[in-house]
């Protein structure tokens, strides 16, 4: 038994548009495009001062990786802001002017943070007498980058890529390698 269908003027554009996708759809299962990412790939309490009243200021070293696996396209990172933050009280802001990153290549950008006088109320006043007593302060660094490349045919892809790390740094300065890496 034959199925009724409808012919149209319009029929020869829509096979093309469905080869089309299947050219598109193979071009890029070929390319296999890869998401860029950011990762943390060392960080380093340089120094911290704490006057056992009210404030804390410290000084530390953040290093974050800009990763472009993908083999042939270039790939562009921008809006890019980390606060670096005690508990709730914010240190301070990492941010970036965009930059690009070549194919099958990386970027590593240091972040020397130097806080001023952070004001802490009781409870954080408590919280650094615990971390100062077992030699490691912890600290939480959150935040987005945006990245964008292009993939052949399809065109341009964008992504948000966050990050959202709990850095356990040692008050000594001895380096750490967390495994901190953006999820999109």
């Amino acid at each position: 038994m034959a199925v009724p269908h409808i012919s149209s003027c319009y029929g020869s554009a829509k096979s093309h548009e469905s080869e089309g996708g299947v050219v598109i759809f193979i071009g890029y299962a070929t390319l296999r495009p890869k998401v860029p990412q950011v990762s943390v790939t060392r960080a380093q309490m340089d120094t911290i001062y704490f006057d056992q009243s009210t404030l804390m200021m410290l000084h530390a070293t953040i290093v974050i990786k800009a990763e472009n696996d993908n083999t042939r396209a270039r790939a562009r990172f921008y809006d890019m802001s980390y606060t670096l933050s005690f508990r709730s009280q914010k240190i301070a802001i990492l941010m970036a002017d965009p930059f690009d990153v070549s194919p099958n290549r990386s970027l590593e950008l240091n972040f020397v943070v130097p806080s001023q006088s952070i004001p802490l109320n009781p409870e954080e006043v408590e919280a650094i007498n615990w971390s100062l007593n077992r030699n490691v302060v912890d600290l939480d660094l959150r935040g987005m980058s945006r990245t964008r490349w292009k993939v052949w045919l399809i065109g341009s892809i964008k992504y948000v890529l966050r990050l959202d790390c709990r850095l356990h740094l040692p008050v000594d300065q001895t380096t750490i390698y967390p495994h901190c890496v953006s999820r999109k």
